[in-house]
């Protein structure tokens, strides 16, 4: 149609996984469209604490190898965002001190005998027993989708914000777009990237799914019937899961990532100190709970006692975008010209920069640099 414009791509979602991967996608010469429900960057990725934990011990097996390539590419990734941006995105590379419930024979863990502990960090307190050290970095998420938001722009990347996508248009059992609250959008190749949201994203051929049919839907956009004759595609395992948080100011007291089984701790260049977190599940409820994170400061002061007394300076709930496996989802769905790059969880900062890499890799049809059978949508069907 005459005087609509036509995208090569929308990436819906604008967290730092949209953002990156449109910036990605338009190295490669595309035209971009990012739409994004709210405010750029201010949902898991606002809320998140920044930790590139690629030792840590809970990461499934299927994702430490994404895991570790994400973090060697972290200084270029920081590197080129800062250049292009003119932001500093605080990637920090003092390293993690764990506390574990018993010892770990893991070889990226250093076992650290207490008076090295105390040497390190002087202000931890109290019992420090199986205490190690990882070479893992953090860079401040906040600062980083600052940078990526500007780069984005920089780069002439158009940014649709303020409605949601409501599901994603077919025809001829293809992408061609997206409709939102307000308006619709054309490009033949849609990437979901929409975090805790991914899931709210349907997609049919001749309009919007009905209430019972959005109830009856399963997974990965595998086709369904419908009355009237119209195919439905159904949505995304993703769901939302909440985490609760907390940050104090106290400059200079901390130079490691300090993390216990109960609470983890993590410094910031300009003075901040983020504490956290909560795993919750109970849907898209953001409230913050005051008894949650007086828990939280009073686990991390039984580490470090200067932190009870330092000022709080805000507390934060945030979504993370779970799956029933933890493992993200990746790629290519059963609806052809529709990715899908979400379901995170606790992984989205540290994921991003191989994220991007991996799905421009898919788009252009080349050869991923890791396997991504394990985090394919067909899993769940």
């Amino acid at each position: 149609m005459l005087g609509v414009k036509v995208w090569d791509a929308i990436v819906v979602g604008g967290g730092v996984i949209g953002l990156a991967v449109a910036r990605e996608l338009h190295k490669d010469g595309a035209r971009v469209l990012i739409v994004e429900r709210g405010e750029p960057g201010r949902e898991a990725s606002h809320a998140a604490a920044g930790m590139l934990a690629d030792a840590d011990l809970a990461l499934p097996e299927d994702l430490k190898g994404l895991a570790a390539a994400s973090a060697r590419m972290y200084p270029e990734f920081a590197h080129e965002l800062e250049d292009e941006s003119g932001m500093q995105v605080d990637l920090r590379r003092q390293g993690t001190i764990a506390f574990f419930p018993a010892p770990v024979s893991d070889a990226r863990w250093k076992p650290l005998p207490t008076e090295e502990v105390l040497k390190s960090e002087p202000r931890l307190e109290g019992a420090l027993p199986n205490a190690y050290f990882a070479a893992e970095a953090t860079v401040d998420p906040r600062a980083l989708v600052a940078a990526l938001l500007k780069a984005v722009k920089h780069r002439g990347i158009e940014i649709a914000s303020g409605a949601a996508v409501t599901e994603i248009m077919v025809e001829k059992d293809r992408a061609i777009g997206v409709r939102t609250t307000r308006t619709h959008f054309s490009a033949p190749l849609v990437i979901n990237c929409a975090g805790a949201w991914a899931g709210e994203i349907g997609a049919a051929e001749g309009g919007p799914a009905t209430a019972g049919e959005v109830a009856g839907a399963t997974t990965s956009f595998s086709q369904n019937s419908a009355e009237g004759g119209r195919a439905r595609y159904s949505r995304l395992r993703v769901k939302p899961i909440k985490g609760q948080m907390l940050a104090v100011i106290a400059p200079g007291l901390l130079q490691h990532v300090v993390r216990a089984p109960e609470v983890y701790v993590v410094p910031r260049s300009g003075g901040r100190v983020v504490i956290g977190s909560t795993l919750e599940d109970k849907g898209f409820d953001k409230r913050v709970e005051p008894e949650v994170i007086q828990r939280l400061h009073q686990a991390a002061a039984k580490l470090i006692p200067q932190l009870g007394e330092a000022k709080m300076h805000e507390a934060w709930a945030g979504l993370r975008p779970g799956t029933a496996d933890v493992l993200p989802i990746l790629g290519h769905t059963a609806l052809a010209g529709s990715m899908v790059a979400a379901g995170h969880y606790r992984d989205g900062i540290l994921l991003t920069p191989i994220t991007a890499r991996v799905m421009a890799q898919l788009v252009r049809g080349a050869q991923t640099d890791l396997p991504l059978q394990a985090f394919s949508a067909a899993r769940f069907g």
